[in-house]
């Protein structure tokens, strides 16, 4: 296919004849990736089952794990999904945004929802994914634009990097506002429940749709028996090279690694200076939490790009955001151990 075409667009005020371009591509069964808030997403028409299978083919994505459908009107959701006027009204208080919601699927397919009888929704806040969906007139079905397992793209060029030669335009809106996958609930059952943490916290889901149950998967600490919505299985999020998480003192640890004759990477979290320390290299990632979340898929791809043996992550507080970073961590360091 060659390299793909790059359109530059202004994330707050997109320009519609340049997002015209990626329409006529959709429209044409090609698969185009296009900034959100959370990270860059890989689409098509959610009526091209032609163009949803290449996605699925040229990440590598295994076919039980479904895709989220991303809607810009209200009109569109109930295309996809049945759900109720109560509902529509709480999620008029979390969209557009980063929430994604699981509901009863209508006229879906196979493709997207891996067979299962329900969907995963959103309607993105970040306003070039509004208008190319407002431009092209039907959902968009999409998952991250990168390999399967791979840390998700947060630019373009990680994009370029990853699927260069398999998709056929890249819309470049700079880089994602949040750097971490929508929030993903559960709305089938009795009690919402957390699928997939994200930008939208636990806290501020439960004052939208009452309690909501946060299993061990939820967490990352275990697998789930079926992926009901992307994220949930397989392992994702990881570099080539082993990341461990470190529960105790890490500047111990990556000095103890040294003397072994490796090259630990050092992930720094906090408002506080990183130690300086002889034979390991620092990734700084932020010193709040959302800073933190906004650089974290960026730290992980520099891990296999620095001259470091294995990258080590300090355990943080799962409160707010922060659980969804460990979730993330989590499964990216899944498999991996400190080398003896």
């Amino acid at each position: 296919m060659g390299a793909p075409r790059i359109v530059r667009v202004d994330p707050v005020r997109p320009e519609k004849d340049r997002l015209a371009v990626a329409v006529d591509v959709l429209r044409g069964g090609g698969i185009v990736a296009f900034p959100t808030e959370t990270v860059y997403g890989l689409g098509a028409p959610v009526t091209r089952v032609d163009a949803l299978i290449k996605i699925f083919r040229v990440k590598g994505r295994p076919p039980d794990n479904p895709l989220i459908v991303h809607i810009a009107t209200w009109d569109q959701l109930h295309e996809v999904a049945v759900v109720d006027s109560d509902t529509i009204e709480r999620l008029g208080e979390v969209w557009p945004g980063p929430v994604t919601v699981v509901l009863r699927r209508r006229r879906v397919p196979d493709v997207v929802t891996a067979g299962r009888d329900t969907v995963a929704v959103r309607m993105p806040g970040h306003p070039a994914a509004l208008a190319l969906i407002e431009l092209l007139g039907e959902p968009i079905a999409a998952p991250s634009a990168n390999k399967a397992g791979k840390p998700s793209p947060t630019a373009a060029q990680h994009v370029v990097e990853d699927l260069d030669g398999d998709v056929d335009l890249v819309v470049d809106g700079g880089e994602t506002f949040f750097g971490v996958e929508s929030t993903i609930v559960d709305l089938t059952g009795e009690t919402p429940t957390l699928l997939r943490p994200g930008p939208l916290t636990v806290e501020e889901l439960e004052r939208v749709f009452g309690p909501v149950k946060v299993p061990d998967f939820a967490r990352g600490l275990s697998e789930p028996d079926a992926a009901l919505a992307p994220g949930m299985k397989y392992r994702h999020y990881a570099p080539e090279k082993p990341l461990v998480i470190v529960a105790s003192d890490m500047a111990a640890m990556a000095s103890a690694l040294a003397e072994r004759g490796l090259t630990p990477c050092m992930y720094w979290v906090g408002p506080e200076e990183p130690p300086h320390l002889d034979k390991t290299r620092v990734i700084v990632l932020g010193g709040d939490p959302y800073e933190v979340a906004r650089n974290l898929y960026n730290g992980l791809r520099m891990l296999d790009k620095e001259d470091c043996d294995i990258g080590l992550f300090p355990a943080i507080e799962e409160k707010g955001i922060g659980l969804a970073i460990m979730n993330r961590v989590r499964k990216a360091s899944r498999g991996s151990s400190v080398p003896i």
